[in-house]
């Protein structure tokens, strides 16, 4: 009886050790299976920051923006200060009322803004090459133009916390209406620090 009980054992042991030999592989394609998953929750958050809307604002109103700026490697934007931006007039107008060339796109427009810091650290605000029009039917297109800033005060300045200036951009546009974006911002995530509604006429 001795005998038999021990070559029972053994053949239990030798059973039970073929099981985990036989288990081990197939648990390696589970544990595989589970990192696949992991991936994907990282990537939805980097899609979702990607959209951040601008400001918008009409003739008249007045919103803010934060000011950011890169590091030396344009890298890791950061917040530095807050400015705000009053559309005080939009006019439309021709190359002979401001004594200027012929507009590649079609029409001269002059805005009359009004930028300040409201923060608390200087900001460099540069408007000129730094706006885009678009409507329902054209797309974004740089409206810069020779006369730049227009008469009076640049607002192509640095502005300390509460300096504010009033001044004038004159822009070249393809039609009346549309949006005027102001792209000058290092924000990763923002496709421009405001944007103002034009009116039709």
């Amino acid at each position: 009886m001795p005998a038999v009980v021990l070559s029972l054992a053994l053949l239990s042991g030798c059973s039970s050790g073929d099981d985990s030999a036989g288990a081990a592989p197939k648990q390696e394609p589970a544990a595989e299976a589970t990192i696949d998953p992991a991936d994907l929750p990282s990537e939805e958050p980097s899609s979702s920051a990607s959209a951040t809307p601008a400001p918008v604002l009409k003739v008249g109103e007045t919103t803010e923006w934060a000011y950011g700026e890169t590091d030396d490697t344009g890298q890791n934007y950061a917040v530095k200060t807050k400015m705000s931006v009053s559309v005080d007039s939009v006019r439309y107008v021709t190359p002979a009322e401001i004594d200027a060339a012929e507009p590649e796109q079609g029409q001269l427009v002059e805005l009359t803004l009004t930028l300040k810091n409201v923060g608390q650290a200087p900001a460099d605000v540069m408007l000129y090459g730094m706006t885009k029009w678009e409507d329902a039917t054209h797309a974004a297109q740089d409206a810069t133009t020779l006369e730049g800033v227009g008469d009076g005060p640049s607002l192509d300045t640095t502005y300390k916390p509460g300096q504010a200036v009033t001044g004038k951009i004159v822009l070249d546009v393809a039609a009346k209406g549309g949006k005027v974006s102001y792209v000058g911002t290092e924000d990763p995530n923002a496709e421009a620090a405001f944007v103002i509604e034009m009116p039709a006429s």
